[in-house]
């Protein structure tokens, strides 16, 4: 959880960087279960309605593999529509205009599933409450999230995980005062390159010598 969104920290869900690009990229959304525990870190479920999307799901499993599929094509989407509005990436017109019309496509269902209601903190007249259904509580929520954070202006601040250096590719917001930050963690990623870089001028020092 290091995107400061959940809809980055869904992104941030599947390796990204050049090691991903020698095979099979892990994807930490392997199964219905690992959807939910994310869905609880991430803020868009409570244990409440996780155990009422579990339930649902157990009903019809079929309903579990087609949250999952919705999930993940929200996040190569939203990937994809971020790197493009954001200029971290070379993305084709084409692909990105196909990424902004399957978050579309996945946001109407969502609002069809959606509830208009008072708000009840008094801050507007109404609000929308979606994730109402069990089975589709956490796609819609995610998309929600996802729509929620292109249509902000923080979108300005993503920064992507160097893979040039060495980085995973995650992205991230960057909240620093100064706007510097690179890594998406420096505990992480950073101390990593900074180690490894360390230890090939060492060899080198050696090799010179």
């Amino acid at each position: 959880m290091v995107g400061g969104h959940p809809a980055l920290d869904l992104v941030n869900t599947v390796e990204r960087g050049e090691s991903a690009l020698q095979g099979d990229p892990r994807d930490y959304l392997s199964g219905p279960s690992a959807l939910l525990i994310w869905a609880r870190r991430a803020g868009l479920a409570d244990d409440a309605e996780a155990e009422a999307a579990a339930g649902a799901w157990e009903r019809d499993p079929g309903l579990a593999q087609a949250a999952l599929a919705a999930v993940r094509e929200t996040r190569e989407s939203l990937h994809i529509a971020l790197l493009a509005a954001a200029g971290l990436a070379p993305v084709e017109a084409a692909a990105a205009r196909v990424a902004f019309d399957r978050l579309h496509g996945r946001w109407l269902a969502a609002a069809g599933r959606s509830l208009l209601a008072p708000d009840p903190d008094g801050v507007a007249a109404a609000r929308l409450v979606v994730g109402i259904a069990p089975a589709w509580l956490v796609p819609d929520r995610a998309v929600e999230a996802a729509v929620d954070l292109l249509r902000a202006p923080e979108v300005a601040r993503m920064r992507r995980c160097p893979t040039d250096e060495g980085g995973c590719g995650w992205v991230f917001l960057d909240r620093s005062r100064n706007g510097s930050r690179r890594w998406c963690r420096m505990a992480d990623c950073g101390t990593a390159v900074k180690s490894r870089r360390l230890t090939e001028r060492r060899r080198a020092a050696r090799i010179s010598s």
